[in-house]
């Protein structure tokens, strides 16, 4: 089968199959064989290694994963990609394609089944609508993972991996700094993509930590005052997570926890480290 990281050979297989890009799925096809031996060099991908790809689009990624590693299911939601992907994929008799919503997918299930329940590594080239969803629903749902390399817009990859006091740090870059080690390992401009987006992209490994790194009682608790602290982010602290109604914390509560944090009531929830938040829902847990 022709390589699909060739531009050429993309436009074909779209001629052929008559494809329309989706709008609402956001698709962009990489058409960069450079780019692509970035992605599965910095996604360490070894014979030994189960991938779940996520949104293969015409099989791009997918054929070079299927070179790279022992087993690939691969998950797209467009019904009009599943028989182009049948013939792009025909002489890979280790790939598996599932036609189906990521976010409705049963992953520990392909864990289980498919890699005897061992760590597996997720590869993907995102759209942006949804990229918070997937991660956030790959981390929090706790299958087995050892890392996510994902291409991404560049901002939001930013967001990941920035640190407090900036304006990209929010509940995404703490959230991700929680789970794992952000590690942005390529930027890719929109020209490598058919058809181009209107703004650049990046390619981000997210290794997933052992532990977290910091101790919290209850993770749910502190990602709640996580999200509290920058629904509004010009409010302070206190009026973010008492405005909370889920939360049904009281201004003196907030402040007596700031206080034995010798922090002062003024601060504002982008100030805190991940450290601080894991302090403060101990505080007030």
């Amino acid at each position: 089968m022709a390589n699909l990281g060739i531009p050429q050979n993309t436009i074909a297989v779209l001629q052929k199959y008559n494809f329309n890009f989706q709008k609402r799925f956001g698709q962009n096809f990489l058409i960069d064989t450079s780019v692509l031996d970035r992605i599965i060099s910095a996604a360490e991908i070894t014979k030994d290694d189960c991938v779940l790809e996520i949104g293969p689009g015409i099989g791009t990624m997918t054929q070079y994963l299927a070179e790279s590693a022992r087993e690939v299911v691969a998950v797209e939601i467009d019904k009009n990609l599943i028989p182009i992907l049948e013939d792009t994929l025909s002489e890979y008799d280790n790939v598996t394609v599932i036609n189906e919503d990521i976010l409705k997918v049963d992953i520990a299930k392909i864990v289980e089944e498919r890699n005897g329940g061992k760590p597996i590594k997720v590869v993907a080239n995102l759209p942006y609508y949804i990229t918070t969803p997937i991660i956030m629903g790959l981390f929090e749902s706790h299958v087995p993972l050892k890392s996510i390399t994902i291409m991404v817009q560049k901002e939001v990859a930013d967001r990941m991996q920035v640190g407090p006091g900036t304006k990209d740090y929010g509940a995404l870059s703490l959230a991700v700094q929680y789970y794992a080690k952000p590690e942005i390992v390529a930027n890719v401009p929109p020209n490598c993509f058919i058809p181009r987006p209107s703004v650049g992209s990046a390619v981000i490994r997210l290794t997933r930590f052992e532990n977290p790194p910091v101790e919290v009682n209850d993770e749910k608790f502190m990602f709640a005052l996580i999200r509290a602290s920058f629904n509004q982010r010009r409010k302070t602290l206190v009026n973010g997570l008492t405005g909370a109604g889920d939360l049904h914390l009281t201004k003196e509560q907030v402040i007596a926890a700031l206080e034995r944090m010798k922090l002062s009531p003024q601060v504002r929830g982008e100030a805190l480290t991940l450290e601080q938040f894991a302090l403060l829902s101990r505080e007030l847990d």
